[in-house]
Parts: structure tokens; C-alpha cells; sequence
């Protein structure tokens, strides 16, 4: 389970960023559309929280705002 994972590292696999973190984020930002994280997965919901403030991921969001009305919800 992520969760319990999760509270001892910053990243998926540790103290670096890696491509596991770059897999896991397009999943976990539906997820958390369609069942938010909130006070029941706190520690899944900081390192989504990590990754949406990453300058990289940051931006993506940004140029992909346009399209967001297509997406199914």
C-alpha cells in the first residue's frame, strides 16, 4: 500500500526524483479528482502535493488547463 510507504520518503522510491515519480503523478492527479485524498491518506496527499508544486509538473498543468473541460469526471 502507498500509504504506508510514503511517510517515510519524499519521493516514490526515496530522496530523488525519478520516472516512477513522473508515472505516478497523471494517475494520482485522477484519482484525486474522482476520490480527493484528504485527511484519509494524508501522506499520499503531500507527495501529490509535492508533485503538482514541481516547476515541471506545475507547468504541464498550466498548458493543459484548455483541455480540462474534456476530460470525463
Amino acid at each position: 500500500m502507498i500509504e504506508g510507504d510514503m511517510s517515510s520518503k519524499e519521493w516514490a522510491v526515496g530522496e530523488s526524483f525519478t520516472l516512477a515519480d513522473c508515472a505516478a503523478a497523471p494517475a494520482l492527479f485522477y484519482a484525486n479528482i474522482v476520490q480527493p485524498f484528504g485527511s484519509a491518506y494524508p501522506n499520499v496527499a503531500a507527495y501529490f502535493e509535492r508533485l503538482i508544486q514541481r516547476p515541471s509538473y506545475a507547468r504541464a498543468l498550466k498548458e493543459a488547463e484548455p483541455y480540462m473541460k474534456y476530460m470525463p469526471r
